[in-house]
């Protein structure tokens, strides 16, 4: 199959999957009465990230480690810089103190973590473990602080309500005025999950094609045109976010993001297909990676906000 069409075909099967597999999973829970705090945490947190966790463990598990963790590496860079300039430069960013100082204090832990790992080229089950537990932690500790009534959301929260954002208000009143049965919401999260493993079979075979034919190493296309292209789906929620008026989400969702690139997407991969990191990655793109996480932060402090003049930056 054609190079081209196996990446758009690939993308395309990656976010049509994903947010069916969100929407189916998260009606079947409204309609056995799970909470929707409890829902935007696990269901649309996890499955918003299904393109890039099924793209990295499929690439890691056919020996692929350039695009495996490029993906997570580039995913990150293009949130922090892509995602969080485009929308600044809609409008620009508000940024809750409280927020900052917590969750994205973490995105730069997670960052040198991840980084400090891979000094020792390898991404494998006890990181994975690792890093999955303290996800759940996190969860734990967001879905405490929300039940709290804390004014600061978590960025884990803020990443669903700015997903919400992206569904019309219309379709949001007949999904609930119509109260989809269970087995048709499941029916849709089972049929979003098979589009998306078979759409990363279909962009990583196609990412690999590309590297070849161009001449150049899986990890460039990992950390290019693979990253970017799953990112996709964060760009489109924050530019929504902030076009709607709602920059502190757009932050929120590339905070809540970020964090679980590395803890989930990272964790999994190395819980299930273990991987050596590449040496460029880990000597040049993961100080780059800290790198614009500080920035970001250095930028959000600075006056609470993040203006035009710094998304362009």
């Amino acid at each position: 199959m054609n190079v081209a069409v196996l990446l758009i075909a690939g993308l395309l099967l990656l976010l049509v999957g994903g947010e069916l597999l969100v929407r189916g999973a998260v009606r079947g829970a409204r309609r056995l009465g799970i909470s929707p705090l409890m829902i935007g945490l696990t269901l649309v947190g996890f499955g918003t990230s299904t393109p890039e966790l099924v793209t990295s463990v499929h690439a890691a598990a056919i020996g692929q480690p350039g695009i495996a963790v490029g993906n997570i590496v580039g995913s990150n860079l293009a949130n922090l810089l892509l995602v969080i300039g485009a929308s600044a430069l809609i409008l620009p960013i508000r940024v809750p103190r409280g927020a900052l100082a917590r969750d994205g204090v973490i995105v730069l832990i997670t960052a040198v973590m991840f980084a400090a790992v891979s000094w020792f080229y390898v991404l494998d089950r006890t990181v994975g473990v690792v890093f999955v537990t303290m996800l759940v932690g996190y969860l734990v500790y967001a879905y405490r602080q929300e039940r709290s009534g804390s004014a600061d959301h978590t960025a884990a929260v803020e990443r669903s309500e700015a997903h919400e954002l992206t569904v019309p208000d219309s379709a949001q009143r007949r999904t609930l005025s119509k109260g989809w049965e269970l087995w048709g919401s499941l029916a849709l999260a089972v049929a979003g999950l098979v589009l998306v493993i078979l759409g990363g079979d279909f962009f990583v075979d196609g990412a690999v094609q590309l590297a070849r034919g161009m001449g150049v190493s899986e990890t460039t296309i990992g950390l290019t045109v693979v990253a970017v292209g799953t990112s996709l789906p964060e760009l489109v929620t924050s530019v929504v976010a902030a076009y709607r008026k709602h920059s502190d989400l757009a932050l929120g969702n590339v905070l809540g993001s970020n964090i679980y690139n590395t803890l989930m997407i990272g964790g999994v991969t190395g819980v299930l297909a273990p991987v050596q990191v590449p040496e460029a990655i880990a000597r040049f793109d993961n100080p780059i990676m800290i790198g614009a996480s500080a920035l970001v932060l250095v930028f959000a402090f600075t006056g609470l906000r993040i203006g035009r003049a710094e998304g362009i930056v």
